[in-house]
């Protein structure tokens, strides 16, 4: 059936074929509607499949239409983004990879949430006064559902001359899943968001990279291209919420506190090259972990015992004593200062377990 649509699709100067078009429009909206209005129904999953199909075949027609007859109409926003100075300090020398205007949309505004905030608001604002000029406005019900533990508009779609699908985090995906009923204590919810989340984003991201030490020591390795490592991270990820939930029970607050500082480990270890700025939405979105990490120190401390850690930040010659098995970058940020810290520099009753980190190559 599908071979048969691309093909009709494809059939230049068929009004049977626009008109189909449109039909696929329109069920796509009502579909998208009725997943916000029936969230508990039991064929949400396939309707998110459907969805993704048609999505899929619409797209493709777009950009058959842009390849043949005309140019993205979101030209001028991919050029001004690619020659923005102050991004490419942050992003790198990466050039936008998008040849529709969909996919640049959201390319354009996934790299967006690893710059600082401001940085990104100003940007967010400049993006839809050029889209805007183009006859499309901000959609906020056609957007791609990421399981979390809280609701939250990552950014909007596109709806008018431009179609494009946004992002959010979803709660009700988060409920859905079975992994969140088994793991609900407290803390260890916001974890299982993580896993969650982070499978979800690798499957829809290409620039993620993973840098956990456990899984590949040498280099920061491509979630795309390297699709074992891919499976070996989720799996480290998995076997670590594990680890965490086991002791959350325990009464030795310094076990749980451990089990922890491993599963930090592997949350800030799924990064971006070069790694997102620290208080970007992505740099944020990973500090959630840390907070709740420091107050089971703040638990251990009352406890009795003797516990410091430290995030390592500033110049790397000033904290390469704490760590051990860095990672270094010849992109992003300022030669010679860390660009992210991947696991936290611990004193725990006199043992010390040293950090580590990636760093800009002064080079």
């Amino acid at each position: 059936m599908m071979q048969h649509l691309h093909q009709l699709f494809a059939t230049e100067n068929s009004q049977l074929a626009q008109a189909l078009k449109f039909s696929l429009y329109g069920l796509e909206a009502v579909l998208n509607q009725a997943l916000i209005e029936y969230p508990q129904d039991p064929g949400n999953d396939l309707c998110e499949q459907v969805l993704q199909e048609l999505h899929t075949l619409l797209n493709h027609t777009r950009v058959t239409h842009i390849d043949i007859h005309d140019e993205p109409k979101l030209i001028q926003l991919h050029d001004t983004f690619n020659s923005d100075i102050e991004l490419n300090f942050y992003l790198g020398d990466t050039h936008l990879q998008s040849q529709n205007d969909d996919d640049l949309w959201n390319e354009i505004h996934r790299k967006l949430l690893r710059v600082p905030e401001y940085l990104a608001t100003s940007w967010r604002k400049r993006a839809l006064e050029m889209v805007q000029k183009v006859g499309a406005t901000e959609d906020y019900v056609n957007l791609y559902h990421l399981p979390f533990i809280r609701d939250e508009i990552i950014y909007p779609g596109l709806n008018g001359s431009v179609q494009a699908r946004g992002l959010c985090l979803s709660k009700e995906a988060f409920l859905k899943s079975d992994i969140a009923q088994t793991y609900n204590y407290e803390y260890v919810h916001l974890l299982t968001g993580f896993v969650l989340l982070y499978i979800k984003l690798i499957e829809i991201e290409p620039d993620l990279h993973h840098a956990l030490k456990s899984v590949f020591s040498f280099d920061v390795v491509s979630l795309d291209s390297e699709p074992e490592q891919c499976h070996l991270y989720i799996k480290a990820l998995s076997d670590r919420l594990e680890r965490v939930q086991k002791y959350e029970d325990n009464t030795d607050p310094i076990l749980n506190l451990r089990a922890w500082i491993d599963m930090d480990e592997s949350i800030h270890s799924l990064v971006f090259v070069p790694p997102a700025e620290r208080y970007s939405w992505w740099g944020n979105l990973q500090q959630e972990s840390r907070r709740i990490l420091k107050k089971l120190a703040d638990k251990a401390i009352q406890a009795g015992h003797d516990v410091k850690i430290r995030q390592l930040s500033g110049l790397y010659a000033d904290i390469c004593a704490y760590s051990k098995d860095d990672l270094q970058l010849d992109c992003g940020g300022t030669p010679g200062e860390v660009l992210t810290c991947l696991r936290l520099y611990t004193r725990i009753n006199e043992e010390q377990n040293p950090g580590r980190v990636i760093f800009r190559s002064l080079r």
